[in-house]
This record gives structure tokens, C-alpha cells and sequence, in this order.
């Protein structure tokens, strides 16, 4: 599924953003933000469903083909389909966010170990 059939941990690379800044974490910053639009978008298909891209892009204040892309991808991985009335979600959905929340709790996991390397490094215990 859309949730586990990726690395969950996005290969981190430099890049230049806004004022030359290098940034370690764009990526992983940019795949996130992108996570959470797939949720919100599968969340008001679920609370509105049937529904069109159009009342998506409404509902969501998100240009539609933002709501096109999300919708597809979501479709793809067997989380929605398309009707003549508008996306529906599919029974898989439910289970697919639970799954959801297993990953999301290793990447808390993972975050916190990260910032412990981080402090230890900023205490001098190298």
C-alpha cells in the first residue's frame, strides 16, 4: 500500500533552498508534507464520499490538481476509486491507516534516536 510499499526513511541529500541555505532534511521535510496531503485527502473522500475533485479542492482549499495527483495515487494503491458520482473510498482504506499509524510511530521512534545523537553531540560526548 501507499503506506509501506516505499522506504519509509527518504535517502537524505543536500540541497540549496531560498538564500543558498543547505538543508540535510528537505527531503524528508517535502516527502511528509506530501504524506499528509494523500491523509487529508483520503480522510474527506472519506467523510464526503462520493465526491469529485472539484468539492475536494473546495473542501480542501488545495488547487485541483494537487486533488487529481493525491486522488490517483490513492487509487493506484487501492485506497479509493472512481465512480460516476465522485472518489469512494475502499474497505482497505481503514486498514491501510492503521498500518499507517505503525510506521508513522517508528519514524517517532527513529526521530527521537536522531535527536539523541544530536544532544549528545551538542554535550561533548562524542
Amino acid at each position: 500500500g501507499i503506506f509501506k510499499s516505499k522506504n519509509i526513511y527518504p535517502s537524505i541529500f543536500y540541497t540549496y533552498i531560498s538564500g543558498g541555505e543547505k538543508m540535510l532534511t528537505y527531503k524528508l521535510e517535502a516527502e511528509a508534507d506530501l504524506l499528509e496531503r494523500h491523509v487529508k485527502v483520503l480522510k474527506y473522500v472519506m467523510m464526503h464520499q462520493p465526491v469529485g475533485i472539484i468539492k475536494l479542492s473546495k473542501l480542501l482549499n488545495m488547487p485541483e490538481h494537487k486533488i487529481r495527483y493525491s486522488l490517483r495515487l490513492l487509487e493506484q494503491e487501492g485506497l479509493v476509486t472512481a465512480s460516476p458520482a465522485g472518489a469512494k473510498a475502499t474497505d482497505e482504506a481503514k486498514k491501510e491507516l492503521e498500518n499507517l499509524t505503525q510506521v508513522l510511530n517508528r519514524i517517532i521512534q527513529k526521530s527521537r534516536d536522531i535527536m539523541k545523537e544530536i544532544e549528545d553531540i551538542g554535550n561533548g560526548n562524542l
